[in-house]
């Protein structure tokens, strides 16, 4: 395959996006907690709260939102970076939860067709290479009837901040991997996917979305 073709470069973007994660996985609980308490506060609550059933979460991460699943529930992980995964495995395991967490790529999922009820991906459409394959890929493993729970920073809708973020996601972008003014919102339909709820947030940008699958 040549290096020029666009899935080499999903690769690429891909490899590179672990690396950036494995280095920033022991510190990123710290970094985090600041920006949940300013920006993204009751953000997990509101999230987990909605899930059901036999659960997914993509890009677990370190494993932040497990506490706030309610009980009832059996809940899958998928994590790209192994450190980041290292590190939800110990917390979990300190929570006495029974969980099943692996490594894996948001943009191909390691399941079958129609495998979980509930899919939740936070805090990390942002930062996938290709986040229309990931919701795709979300919107493949839900059964007909199943709900995708989200929750991301995305472009404000209000100029002066949406500039504020297309300037600054000139840095990020290149550094990390990071946008910030993605709409991911947009791109549910086209995955078969019926918005249910959604709140905008702070200028509007901070967005939370569920979301039902559709079919017989």
């Amino acid at each position: 395959m040549c290096a020029g073709s666009p899935v080499a470069s999903r690769d690429d973007q891909t490899a590179r996006a672990r690396r950036v994660w494995d280095k920033v996985a022991p510190r990123y609980d710290r970094g985090i907690a600041f920006w949940e308490r300013g920006l993204f506060e009751g953000g997990r609550e509101w999230v987990c709260s909605r899930a059901t059933g036999q659960v997914l979460e993509v890009a677990v991460g370190t494993g932040r939102n497990l506490p706030f699943y309610p009980s009832g529930v059996t809940v899958t992980g998928v994590e790209l970076s192994p450190a980041m995964l290292a590190i939800a495995e110990q917390y979990a395991a300190g929570l006495g939860l029974a969980t099943d967490l692996r490594e894996g790529d948001a943009q191909a999922l390691p399941f079958a067709d129609a495998s979980f009820d509930t899919v939740v991906c936070t805090l990390s459409l942002c930062a996938i290479p290709d986040h229309a394959r990931a919701i795709a890929e979300m919107a493949r493993v839900l059964r007909p009837g199943g709900r995708l729970l989200l929750l991301d920073h995305i472009g404000s809708r209000w100029w002066p901040v949406w500039l504020g973020q297309r300037l600054l996601e000139v840095v990020t972008a290149r550094a990390a991997g990071e946008y910030l003014t993605r709409r991911p919102a947009r791109l549910l339909a086209a995955a078969g996917l019926q918005i249910t709820e959604s709140e905008r947030l702070k200028l509007g940008a901070v967005e939370r979305v569920a979301a039902r699958k559709l079919g017989p």
